[in-house]
């Protein structure tokens, strides 16, 4: 199996640490608000990973965490904590407390949001909250072996101290624009790429060595992973926003810290973008599962779009693009029950096709190459193999693709917008009351808007068309 290293650059073998078993670490979301399909999108790489991984009979253990404290606006240190910003936006007063209620509410919907998806649930979902000690305990550490500084507004890592400081992408540490640019200009930094290891704030926070306040953003992931995968592990992956700054922070402070190495893998996926620019709060960022589901569209098929584009690349996202993913991933499953029923009716017991199945595995341990191990599932859907042998093959595939195809039941129904389904409702209740008039009046008015009904098994039978 070969990754793409975002450290070195280069596609390299995957040797975990510990023959038989795979430790991965996920940035995870800060709970302040929905996240979008944006984010989103580096959740699902982060599943995929781990599916390819368990495909080749590695033993898994992945964290992906929380943020609920500690996040600014930016990758800098100055302005608002995001939770900070939530609570202004809902007009809670400024407390640690309602910053954590707040936390719980928007985990819980992200949670929830990762089922929608079929993503299999981390094994350790930490939040950052739970780890303050263990943020304290490493800055201990980073000021013993002189990497950290006070000054008046909190303790900095001084990147000075470390040479191989920005080898992730190549960031100009020193006083260059750049660097003043990224974060503001602060006087009191040694250096303005010089990082935020914990944050004074004289009105809330947790006691510390050195005053009350927050941790840094960066310091909770470093302390998040070193907590249930240990000082050194396999891969860690998120978005490729998060490369030039916070994944090099991470770096910086566990090596510093610790003297040891920190991440033999490093995997970044690519942006989404909307209207030909990167998903945000200014062009789409308000798009999250919710809005697809408003919308007539089921999570799955923007998990199926999500197939069709390497992790590598940027990904575009238009509504067109995804009526099409929800349209392809409704004939699958068509498809699949059609097989579902041959197999019953004529009692095929079938097994995996070994030439398909190398042929996936080739192309999806190809650096997770999904789009080509897309295109040899559908090779199996359009072959000759017989119902029980192409059934156990998807089933198989479907271990990576994660379309839960193997669950497909005939009264699986649909998603609509909400005019189409008080539209069908309305039928219903003409059909109910025999009043076949206003029925077909109700089809025609649903089939212009794009649907098709028929009234096969007695039931309406829906369609986009």
């Amino acid at each position: 199996m070969k990754l793409y290293n975002s450290l070195t650059k280069t596609k390299e073998d995957f040797t975990p640490i510990v023959a038989g078993k795979a430790k991965l670490y996920h940035c995870g979301p800060t709970v302040y608000d929905y996240v979008h399909i944006g984010n989103l999108r580096s959740f699902i790489l982060g599943d995929f990973l781990r599916r390819t991984l368990e495909l080749h009979n590695l033993e898994v253990e992945q964290v992906m965490n929380i943020t609920d404290i500690g996040h600014l606006v930016s990758d800098g240190d100055e302005g608002d904590d995001k939770m900070t910003k939530a609570l202004k936006r809902e007009g809670k007063e400024i407390t640690v407390e309602n910053m954590l209620e707040a936390a719980t509410t928007y985990m819980n919907a992200f949670i929830s949001d990762l089922d929608l998806l079929n993503i299999k649930k981390p094994h350790h979902i930490p939040r950052a909250s739970d780890h303050i000690e263990g943020n304290i305990e490493m800055i201990q550490k980073l000021e013993e072996k002189g990497y950290a500084y006070t000054t008046s507004d909190g303790v900095y890592f001084d990147t000075a101290k470390m040479s191989e400081y920005g080898a992730l992408g190549g960031v100009n540490k020193g006083d260059s624009q750049d660097a003043e640019s990224r974060t503001g200009v602060n006087e009191e930094k040694r250096q303005q790429a010089d990082f935020a290891l914990w944050k004074f704030d004289d009105k809330q926070g947790w006691d510390s060595p050195w005053g009350q306040g927050f941790p840094g953003w960066h310091i909770e992931c470093s302390t998040m992973s070193r907590a249930f995968l240990g000082d050194h592990f396999d891969i860690h992956t998120g978005g490729l926003d998060n490369l030039p700054i916070h994944h090099n922070n991470e770096i910086a402070q566990s090596t510093c810290a610790l003297e040891t190495p920190f991440v033999n893998y490093w995997l970044h996926g690519a942006m989404l973008n909307f209207g030909g620019e990167k998903l945000s709060k200014s062009t789409g960022g308000n798009i999250t599962l919710r809005t697809l589901k408003e919308k007539g569209f089921e999570p799955l098929a923007y998990r199926y779009m999500c197939l069709q584009a390497h992790y590598h690349s940027p990904m575009n996202f238009t509504w067109d693009l995804l009526e099409t993913a929800q349209k392809n991933l409704n004939k699958i499953r068509r498809d699949i029950l059609i097989l579902k029923k041959i197999e019953q009716a004529e009692g095929f017991t079938g097994k995996v096709d070994d030439d398909f199945l190398r042929e996936f595995k080739d192309k999806i341990s190809d650096d997770i190459n999904l789009p080509q191990a897309l295109a040899v599932f559908h090779g199996v859907m359009k072959s000759d193999l017989e119902p029980g042998s192409k059934l156990a093959t998807i089933y198989e595939f479907d271990r990576v693709l994660g379309l839960d195809l193997e669950n497909i039941m005939e009264k699986d129904e649909i998603i609509f917008p909400q005019n189409i389904q008080d539209l069908l409702d309305q039928r219903e209740n003409a059909r109910e009351s025999k009043d076949w008039k206003q029925s077909d009046v109700l089809r025609d008015e649903i089939l212009t808007l794009g649907y098709s009904v028929s009234d096969l098994g007695g039931k309406q039978n829906v369609e986009r068309v």
